[in-house]
Order: C-alpha cells, then sequence, then structure tokens
C-alpha cells in the first residue's frame, strides 16, 4: 500500500507505542500476565496460552524490527510455552493456568494454533529453543487437531486427549490458516500451505452460500449450528451469529495466502476476500447511527452485539491495506483512511497506553466482553501490515527488511 510519509510516520510511532505498552506482561511465575487498562500486570488472573503466544510473537517481530528490549520479552513468553503453560505429562498446552500454577482441563486447537505461530516468529527472529518448540507445536497441532477427511481443525480436547469435544469452530482454523503461513515461511514445509489452502476452499464455499456471512459453528460433521449460543450473544470467543472482524480478518488471510501461492493460487481467491470484506463493511460499519463497527449481526445482517471491539477496527485497517496492495483500488484506501481516523478519534488510549479493547455503541470505554487491555497483536498488526508486502509473513518480512 502506497502511503503518506506522515502516516508512515505514524504507525511507526504507534508501533513503539503500543511495545511499550506491553512490556510488563511477564509474570513472576511464567508465562504472559493479563495487563489492567494500565499496562500493570494482573498477577491473580490466569495465565492463558494465546495470550502468551501472541506476546511472543509480537516481541519476535520487534526484536526483527531492532526494537530495543524486545528480544529478552519474546524469550520470557517463549519460556512461558516451553515451561508452565506445557503439559509435560501428556504433551501440548493447557489453555491456561491459574496464579497457583494450576491447568485448565482442556486444550485447543485456537491454542495450540497461536504457539505454531509464535514459535514460527521466533525461529525467524533465532530465538533460543524456538525452532525446537516449532516442531513440537507443529506436529502437536497435526497429530490432535487435524481431520483429514473435512481438511479442518478440531476444536477441544480433554487435557489427557482422551475426549473430543463435537462442538468445531471457524475461528481456530482461521487462526490455523494464520499458523500455517507463518509455519510455512520459517520451515518451506509444503503440508502447511495445502492445509492451509484446503481450509480456506471450505471457508469460501460457506461464504457463498450464506450470502458471505460466515457461520462460525458446527457440530462434529461441520454441519453449521446457526442458533449457536443465541441465549449468549456475546461471548468472547463463541458468540451468536456472524462476526464482523473473522470477515475481515477472513479477506486479508485469502490475500497473503494468494500471494505466498503464487502462479499456483485459485482465481476464486481474491474475489472471495473482496466479497468477505464488502459483506462486513455493509453490515457492520456505523450501522447504528455512530462510527465503528458492530460485533456480530444475525444472518439478515441485523447488529446483535453494538459493542466495538479494539481488533475489529484494526483488522479493517489491515484488511482495506492489504486490497489496496493487491488491486490498487482507491476506494479500499479510502476505507483504510476512514478506520485509521476513527481507531485515532476513538480507539486510542493516549493517557494510558494502547488501545481500548471494547467501547459500548457510543465509543465510550466499556467492559462487558473484555476487561484490562491483555492483547497487542491485532493492534500491532494493524501498525505493521500496511507498511509490509502480502508475502512472506510480518515475521518473514521484518527478517528480510521489508517493512518499511
Amino acid at each position: 500500500m502506497t502511503l503518506s510519509p506522515l502516516d508512515t510516520g505514524w504507525l511507526r510511532e504507534e508501533t513503539s507505542r503500543l511495545l511499550d505498552f506491553g512490556r510488563a506482561f511477564p509474570h513472576p511465575r511464567g508465562g504472559a500476565a493479563w495487563l489492567r487498562t494500565d499496562g500493570t500486570p494482573d498477577l491473580d488472573a490466569p495465565r492463558c496460552t494465546w495470550i502468551t503466544a501472541r506476546m511472543a510473537h509480537v516481541y519476535s517481530v520487534a526484536a526483527l524490527l531492532d526494537v530495543p528490549g524486545a528480544g529478552p520479552l519474546a524469550d520470557a513468553a517463549l519460556a512461558g510455552l516451553t515451561g508452565v503453560l506445557h503439559d509435560r505429562r501428556h504433551g501440548g498446552w493447557h489453555s491456561s493456568v491459574t496464579s497457583d500454577d494450576v491447568p485448565a482441563g482442556d486444550k485447543t486447537g485456537y491454542d495450540h494454533a497461536f504457539v505454531v505461530l509464535a514459535a514460527a516468529s521466533g525461529t525467524l527472529a533465532r530465538r533460543p529453543g524456538a525452532e525446537a518448540l516449532l516442531t513440537e507445536a507443529l506436529d502437536t497441532l497435526v497429530r490432535r487437531f487435524w481431520e483429514p477427511g473435512p481438511a479442518m481443525f478440531a476444536d477441544r480436547w480433554d487435557s489427557g486427549w482422551q475426549r473430543l469435544d463435537d462442538y468445531r469452530g471457524l475461528n481456530a482454523n482461521m487462526h490455523a490458516v494464520e499458523a500455517m503461513l507463518a509455519a510455512f515461511d520459517a520451515t518451506g514445509r509444503p503440508d502447511c500451505l495445502e492445509r492451509a489452502l484446503a481450509i480456506t476452499e471450505r471457508t469460501a464455499g460457506l461464504g457463498r452460500q450464506h450470502g458471505w456471512r460466515l457461520p462460525e459453528h458446527f457440530d462434529a460433521r461441520w454441519t453449521p449450528r446457526l442458533d449457536h449460543h443465541r441465549d449468549r450473544p456475546d461471548d468472547p470467543f463463541q458468540p451468536y451469529g456472524a462476526t464482523v472482524g473473522h470477515a475481515l480478518e477472513w479477506s486479508r488471510l485469502i490475500l497473503h495466502l494468494e500471494a505466498t501461492l503464487g502462479t499456483a493460487a485459485p482465481d476464486w481467491l481474491l474475489p472471495a476476500a473482496e466479497a468477505l470484506f464488502a459483506r462486513a463493511v455493509a453490515d457492520g460499519w456505523a450501522v447504528d447511527g455512530a462510527p465503528g463497527f458492530v460485533y456480530t449481526t444475525d444472518w439478515d445482517g441485523t447488529p446483535v452485539v453494538r459493542q466495538r471491539m479494539h481488533w475489529v477496527a484494526a483488522e479493517a485497517i489491515a484488511a482495506a491495506a492489504a486490497l489496496h496492495t493487491r488491486t490498487g483500488d482507491a476506494t479500499y484506501a479510502q476505507w483504510y483512511d476512514t478506520w485509521s481516523a476513527y481507531v485515532r478519534a476513538h480507539v486510542l488510549d493516549l493517557r494510558n497506553g494502547s488501545w481500548w479493547h471494547e467501547l459500548d455503541p457510543g465509543n465510550r470505554p466499556a467492559d462487558a466482553t473484555w476487561s484490562g487491555k491483555p492483547d497487542l497483536y491485532h493492534a500491532v498488526q494493524a501498525t505493521l501490515i500496511p507498511r509490509a508486502p502480502l508475502t512472506p509473513g510480518l515475521a518473514a518480512a521484518c527478517a528480510i527488511g521489508a517493512v518499511r
């Protein structure tokens, strides 16, 4: 994407500001602490594998950008993944551990996908132990979660790998695509691209069948469960209906996949990316009289949860930038400008740092779904993707100096 010097400078400054906010994340007992609104760690809260892995990824990328102090922070997060969050008895990763190191009783594809992403970025950043972690994480994710028939990843096991839950989810598979692309950058393994393409092909098919509003929840046979959590519409991981931000995120990931496949890319990828983007914008952006994206809609496009989540705005910026890079269409640049301005006006917390993770429908800070600011992943990537090529991925692009 062609950016003005002013915007490029702001993005660099915002990357630095976000990374400074997160520096207190290492928990004294290992893993990433949940960060409060002011960036102080909540040492009594559980340490989550997905947060720890995201911090490992973000600070590995920062180390490749030569950000002072980023390398040791990446190493601290990676140590949490090889230490307290790793199940030495059964293998794989606990979804979380309490402040007293008691593990949760489940293991999820979502968490394991993020461990792969973290390990791949750490490997590209040449962080100690990351390559061995990537080998184990890839093996565990594929061996335990991959289902060859539907060519998708399953969602949740118990801690001893004895019982696989009947629920299947698209969210874990979306992040698995991201993880497979990062793993391909780090290893060159062609099976990573094959799995990413298979997942994306099923997802695009679901989009076509449902007016590009993506079903998120399925039974064990991958039959959509369109009423799942109708009674809990604001569930943080399994909300009812179509999740606007995921359509935007898928749009961008499809473009990364297409660029990585090169001449082998099928011709349906770009139209799918554009259709998902268009549906998300039509259903989600400023549809209730105020700027911002609603969180979810029903299957007719009517807003259900109207809270504004920071990660949705971040993915909107990244998707618009990626589509402009791919197509050169000025409309995408205009959307990028619109959403960057929205983030600057409403989402940035210039007093405490980072981005407000949740706003109410009037764009006031809220915590109905999320408390604190534990996650740098979406916001940092939104400041890097507009400055990066579509392929390779962020860590690999930083490693070769391709991020401006």
